[in-house]
């Protein structure tokens, strides 16, 4: 009930948003055979199960976020506290004129787009630009969502999933004209069926983490063309209504060690 909310809707049923979390993490755990750390349910800060937003995770670098929501700052403690754990070079987001969500940071695989959005401002991408010298970092404006990665996501290692909607299109023409690299591009339906998971994964190869058929039926069918990528679906039913897409639940670390 307390969690952010871009417009109002249904009730969350948290019996059912428990089920669909603890399948996702049962699928990133058992199924892909990824180490999972989960943090500590927080009940004074309602939208901590958005992991996504609070750090920024690249090779052995992690950087920690100012979010954009004033209500959502406190959740970067439990955040660092983990990242720590595992050895990470830990950057810190302290410049109060900054904010910058996780969910508007869309990472290539060679350079970084940061959406402009509500919760991310100019400074924000600034500081991550600083913090990834080694990549390019070009800003998009986001204007009718919350976040850039809202209606797109990598779908693979040269591939961006990309809603249909009028905002999505234009937000994919400002990327391709920032880039001097040429995507190949999966347009789906809908917008929020375009944030999917992709992971590749030595002895699975491409895995693709998608929006259950019984939601988006037609974007479905666009993920199974996908005829190189291990496909599953996963329901995400609940967590939308207060704007939580796939991505927002992890953060993706590759590290060979052990947690």
């Amino acid at each position: 009930r307390q969690a952010l909310r871009s417009v109002a809707g249904p009730e969350v049923d948290f019996a059912r948003a428990e089920r669909e979390y603890q399948l996702y993490v049962g699928v990133l755990r058992g199924k892909l055979g990824l180490q999972v750390l989960e943090l500590p349910a927080d009940e004074s800060l309602p939208d901590c199960v958005f992991v996504e937003d609070v750090a920024v995770v690249c090779e052995e670098t992690a950087l920690l976020t100012r979010p954009g929501a004033p209500s959502r700052r406190k959740e970067v403690e439990a955040m660092k506290r983990a990242l720590g754990s595992l050895n990470l070079n830990i950057v810190e987001m302290v410049d109060e004129n900054a904010t910058l969500d996780g969910g508007d940071v869309l990472f290539t695989g060679r350079e970084f787009f940061v959406g402009l959005s509500r919760r991310t401002n100019q400074r924000g991408a600034e500081i991550l630009a600083d913090t990834f010298k080694d990549y390019a970092v070009s800003t998009v404006p986001v204007h009718d969502s919350l976040h850039l990665k809202s209606f797109c996501s990598m779908a693979g290692p040269n591939l961006i999933a990309i809603g249909s909607s009028e905002a999505a299109q234009k937000a994919l023409k400002t990327m391709q004209q920032m880039s001097d690299h040429r995507y190949d591009k999966l347009t789906v339906p809908d917008d929020a069926a375009a944030n999917c998971i992709y992971l590749n994964i030595p002895n699975k190869g491409h895995v693709l983490l998608h929006r259950a058929p019984e939601e988006y039926p037609e974007s479905a069918k666009v993920f199974e063309k996908l005829k190189d990528h291990m496909l599953i679906p996963i329901a995400n039913t609940e967590l939308e209504k207060v704007d939580g897409s796939l991505t927002c639940c992890s953060v993706l670390i590759n590290k060979t060690s052990e947690l």
